[in-house]
């Protein structure tokens, strides 16, 4: 049962905030060790926030709210599926290319994607998502917008990457530890994913599979590990075709819908 409020202690307006623990036999709270506040605790503090419960947002892959999130600041459409439809695109071409399919070897066509789709589009939808107030969505896919661009830059002369090495080894090993830093980054944003959704989990989890078997083959030379890593690239581009689909299809434009599956300890809000 929830704690009390003493009337006497605190005032309407007060800032100060009660940490409270919600039970399966209270109907009208789902909410596990957040801090609430008001004369029947119906606020809850998200970061510096006070949110009142009803216009609460659960964790959802199509806006890439990893929690519990206050609404957005600004009147915005939703930018996440438009960056996670630029990622998975991108990403879907070049995993094609490294899983060697159809006998393909030469990766050059993805440079334009790399660049204006899943580069400067992605950018753009990460920065809209911080002016959304959204932390994560703005950080994952301004990064990955900007691993694109970056990516597209090897293979584009006028940078001079890669005339730069004369031994394809080095070349092979420096590539190794660029794809390397990247699946330290997406393992970060794998540990924020925990209490979210099985598709918003499953995103960063096979991301990071595909860039830790990437920079396997590049540092090895081993082929199969870059196709294996390509198969995993394939698998995580339909996972984000489908995040961002749940974030555009709704009731009003769609007969069918995405399913959300919450993961244990996901903290959810019963709207009444």
């Amino acid at each position: 049962m929830s704690n009390q409020i003493d009337l006497e202690q605190q005032k309407i307006d007060s800032d100060h905030f009660d940490s409270q623990t919600a039970h399966q036999d209270h109907p009208d709270e789902h909410i596990t060790k957040v801090q609430t506040a008001g004369v029947n605790s119906e606020y809850v503090l998200i970061g510096r926030t006070r949110v009142l419960k009803s216009e609460l947002y659960e964790a959802f892959a199509g806006t890439l709210q990893p929690g519990l999130s206050a609404p957005p600041p600004y009147k915005f459409a939703n930018p996440a599926p438009l960056g996670l439809s630029a990622f998975a695109l991108t990403t879907f071409v070049l995993s094609m290319i490294n899983a060697k399919t159809m006998g393909i070897k030469t990766p050059n066509i993805v440079v334009g994607l790399a660049f204006f789709y899943g580069g400067l589009v992605q950018l753009l939808a990460g920065m809209w998502e911080l002016a959304l107030g959204n932390v994560f969505g703005g950080t994952a896919l301004s990064s990955y917008g900007g691993f694109w661009l970056s990516f597209a830059a090897i293979y584009i002369d006028w940078f001079g990457i890669a005339s730069a090495y004369t031994d394809k080894t080095e070349l092979a090993n420096s590539v190794g530890f660029y794809l390397l830093g990247w699946a330290i980054f997406t393992f970060i944003l794998v540990l924020c994913t925990l209490k979210s959704t099985v598709a918003f989990f499953s995103l960063f989890f096979f991301l990071d599979l595909t860039f830790l078997l990437l920079s396997i083959g590049e540092f090895s030379g081993h082929i199969g590990v870059t196709r294996a890593g390509g198969v995993f690239g394939v698998i995580t581009a339909f996972v984000a075709w489908y995040n961002a689909f749940a974030g555009i299809a709704t009731k009003e434009n769609s007969y069918v819908q995405a399913y959300v599956l919450s993961l244990p300890g996901a903290q959810k809000i019963k709207k009444i």
